[in-house]
C-alpha cells in the first residue's frame, strides 16, 4: 500500500511515522522548510519539500500511483484545495484532516466523505472517559455508531454465566476476554468470572444499559 501524506506537522509526522513502522511504503509532502528537515531526520520515508496544493508537487509524490492521499496539515483550505486536484487523478481513498467543524460541508460538496477532525476525535475520547468513569478504554467505531468497550465483569449477576447466556443481542457482542495479558476469543461454554476483563462491540445508544449489565 502506497500513501501520500500531506502535512508534516504533529499529526501527519505521528501517523507517517506509524504508517512507516507498519512496513507502508509512504511519501510525506511538506511546505516548511524546518518541519520538512524535522521529518526528513525522523522517517525512513521520501519526505518532499513542497505544497500539496501544486500539482507538479504531487506529480513528484507519483501520486497516481498512492492507493490513499491524506490532507494532514492545520489549514483547512489547503486541505480543500489538495482534495479536489488529488480526486483528478482517481486514489481510491482521500481522507482529509478537518480542524473547523463548520467546513465539512464544503469537504463533503466536492466528495470527499472521509474528513476527520483530531481535535473533536480526542475530545470525545476524554468526555467519553470522563461519564464513564468504571470502563477502562473504549473505541469510537463506524464513524459513531458503535463503539468497543473494555471493562472488568463486576456484576454478581452475570459471574458465573457461560457467555452463551449473555452474548450475543441485538445490542452488543462479547468480542474478546483477557487473561494475564494474553487475549482469548470467546467460545460459547465459557464462564465468566469475577474482575473478568473484556471488550465488548456495543452499538453506541446502548453503551449505558451494557456497561451497567457487566459492571452492575
Amino acid at each position: 500500500m502506497y500513501i501520500v501524506i500531506m502535512g508534516g506537522g504533529r499529526v501527519g509526522l505521528t501517523l507517517a511515522s506509524s504508517l512507516v513502522t507498519r512496513g507502508r511504503d509512504v511519501t510525506l509532502i511538506e511546505n516548511d522548510s524546518n518541519l520538512c528537515s524535522n521529518a526528513a531526520a525522523e522517517l525512513d520515508a521520501l519526505v518532499l519539500c513542497g505544497s500539496g496544493t501544486n500539482v507538479k508537487t504531487l506529480e513528484e509524490a507519483n501520486i497516481a500511483d498512492a492507493d490513499v492521499f491524506v490532507a494532514a496539515t492545520g489549514n483547512d483550505e489547503a486541505n480543500l484545495l489538495s482534495c479536489i486536484l488529488v480526486k483528478e487523478y482517481h486514489v481510491p481513498k482521500i481522507i482529509a484532516r478537518l480542524s473547523n467543524p463548520d467546513h465539512a460541508e464544503a469537504f463533503r460538496k466536492v466528495g470527499i466523505h472521509d474528513v476527520i477532525s483530531p481535535e473533536l476525535t480526542a475530545a470525545g475520547y476524554l468526555e467519553k472517559l470522563i461519564t464513564r468513569p468504571k470502563i477502562a478504554d473504549l473505541i469510537v467505531i463506524g464513524k459513531g455508531s458503535g463503539e468497543i468497550l473494555e471493562m472488568s465483569v463486576q456484576n454478581k449477576k452475570i459471574i458465573g454465566k457461560r457467555v452463551s447466556d449473555v452474548s450475543p443481542t441485538e445490542d452488543y457482542i462479547i468480542v474478546a476476554i483477557h487473561h494475564n495479558g494474553n487475549i482469548t476469543i470467546p467460545k460459547a461454554d465459557m464462564v465468566l468470572k469475577e474482575n473478568d476483563r473484556i471488550s465488548v462491540l456495543v452499538k453506541t445508544q446502548a453503551v449505558k444499559k451494557t456497561a451497567k449489565l457487566f459492571i452492575g
